[in-house]
């Protein structure tokens, strides 16, 4: 067993886990989606961003591409948490939550696409 590629696959399903829990809830009530979940997510997601880099093959490339997106979403759902909390004059809107959650399930069905590139690629490996 190559630990290196468990370790690997271990982050890659564990950003899509912690962002699957973030995402469940309805999608205007801010007690339905934690804030400390939404950080592990985003930070698990740049985890596994910079374990995609190295890899030159086209499905590392497309695997790498999915991390971005989700880092990209993530974050900018961060922002807007952090506006929501700190900026607005209206705290928390239904609106923003909403937003946040949307952006929260872009990341996710780009996790979810990374997934299945590892599942294809562990298939293509020859012993």
């Amino acid at each position: 067993m190559n630990r290196e590629k468990v370790i690997f696959a271990f982050f890659i399903v564990l950003a899509l886990t912690l962002n699957f829990g973030f995402f469940l809830g309805e999608f205007d009530e801010i007690a339905h989606h934690n804030v400390y979940e939404l950080f592990a997510a985003t930070i698990v997601s740049m985890i596994c961003t910079v374990l995609k880099f190295g890899d030159r093959t086209h499905i590392g490339a497309l695997m790498l591409a999915t991390s971005l997106v989700a880092d990209l979403q993530l974050i900018v759902a961060s922002i807007i948490w952090g506006y929501g909390v700190q900026m607005s004059v209206d705290g928390m809107t239904p609106e923003l939550v909403s937003s946040i959650v949307s952006l929260s399930g872009g990341a996710l069905l780009a996790n979810v696409v990374s997934v299945v590139l590892l599942m294809v690629e562990t298939i293509m490996v020859r012993r």
